[in-house]
């Protein structure tokens, strides 16, 4: 896979990926002059996967490092994890001239990127990201964020990383749960500028069943090397989401949002509920924006293949899923800005969706596909 790089001027970095990459994170540290001691943030069950491998690549390239782990799972990613995160540098000696490694998926990414943006005012860090949502999505762009009661990433912070080394030799561990989420992203990604892309993973979703193996991730570079370029390139076109085309990226994630924050965490992964939030979307699409019949049914064939829920389950509250999706972000003077597709490949933000508009389209995930 090649190098992909951002240009943001002073926040400038490379997105490098490559088969066993997690064994060269500390000479690309070393690369990038960083100075002073690692501090790697990962989860209880990246840890004992990766975690001494990284260490030991930052060890050798003559860093000093420490380790902290929080406990898996979305339920961690709030303010609470985050102290007691900060807590630990603290007391491991950690100071401006520290760097964070962030290991892990989306989670540990966004957690890491936001204590790395508050500690000591900002100091760097670098995205080892290791599943499949947070090597081609998350992990570029710079959005770190927490959860708190009231909805999903209230409290964030725009934070570039210094690098991201995405091994795809990562994607092996993960349940096929896991991978089938991750996927979801990449639907987005393909019904908002690439649709041609939808093809590809519909082929992926055959291979998924049985998971990722070394040999089937022979055939991932291109697919994910398209998705990396999409999010870099938006990235780049609006940084932080001023003129409106970085939006695009919340294609589905208004409801899903909603719905993710609707019941405890973790019991809807957020490739599923942006799954969801994406039915949603290409039904509204299709009333108010023109969507073709068609291009509706491309889209949802590819997420039916990839096993991602398209049915709103009977126990969640559409109520309550628009009471927490009118606290998200996305909410502005009370107005929600809604992401539609004229047709594939054409997103825009519509501002004339009412709620009346979203508890009808909850109301259509409940009819089967």
């Amino acid at each position: 896979m090649p190098t992909i790089s951002l240009s943001l001027g002073s926040r400038s970095y490379d997105v490098h990926a490559a088969n066993d990459l997690l064994d060269g994170v500390g000479y690309a540290c070393s690369r990038l002059r960083l100075q002073g001691r690692a501090a790697i943030i990962t989860d209880s069950c990246v840890y004992p996967l990766y975690g001494s491998r990284v260490q030991a690549s930052l060890e050798d390239a003559g860093f000093s490092t420490s380790v902290h782990v929080f406990e898996a799972g979305e339920q961690s990613k709030n303010l609470s994890t985050v102290e007691t995160l900060v807590d630990e540098m603290a007391q491991a000696g950690h100071d401006r001239s520290s760097f964070v490694v962030a290991l892990g998926g989306g989670v540990a990414g966004d957690m890491a990127g936001f204590i790395a943006a508050i500690y000591y005012r900002g100091i760097p860090f670098v995205q080892v990201p290791t599943t499949v949502m947070a090597q081609v999505d998350s992990s570029v762009g710079g959005k770190t964020a927490v959860d708190i009661a009231a909805g999903k990433n209230l409290i964030g912070a725009f934070h570039q990383p210094k690098v991201v080394l995405v091994d795809p030799t990562t994607l092996v561990t993960l349940p096929t749960r896991v991978l089938r989420e991750g996927a979801a992203e990449m639907v987005k990604h393909a019904a908002i500028r690439k649709p041609g892309m939808l093809r590809v993973l519909r082929e992926l979703a055959d291979e998924m069943p049985l998971g990722f193996t070394l040999d089937t991730i022979a055939s991932l570079p291109q697919i994910m090397t398209e998705n990396i370029e999409i999010k870099a390139r938006i990235v780049e076109e609006d940084e932080q989401e001023t003129s409106g085309v970085r939006a695009f990226l919340n294609f589905g994630h208004t409801l899903g949002h909603g719905i993710e924050a609707s019941v405890p965490y973790g019991e809807l992964l957020h490739g599923e509920a942006v799954s969801l939030g994406m039915r949603a979307a290409l039904y509204l699409s299709r009333r108010y924006a023109g969507l073709s019949a068609s291009a509706e049914r491309e889209v949802l064939d590819v997420l039916k293949a990839l096993e991602l829920p398209l049915v709103l389950p009977g126990h969640i509250d559409p109520a309550k899923v628009m009471e927490c999706a009118a606290r998200d972000k996305k909410f502005m003077g009370g107005a929600v800005r809604f992401v539609l597709l004229r047709q594939l490949g054409k997103p825009f933000i519509s501002e004339s969706i009412t709620r009346e508009d979203m508890h009808e389209a909850l109301m259509h995930l409940r009819t089967p596909v």
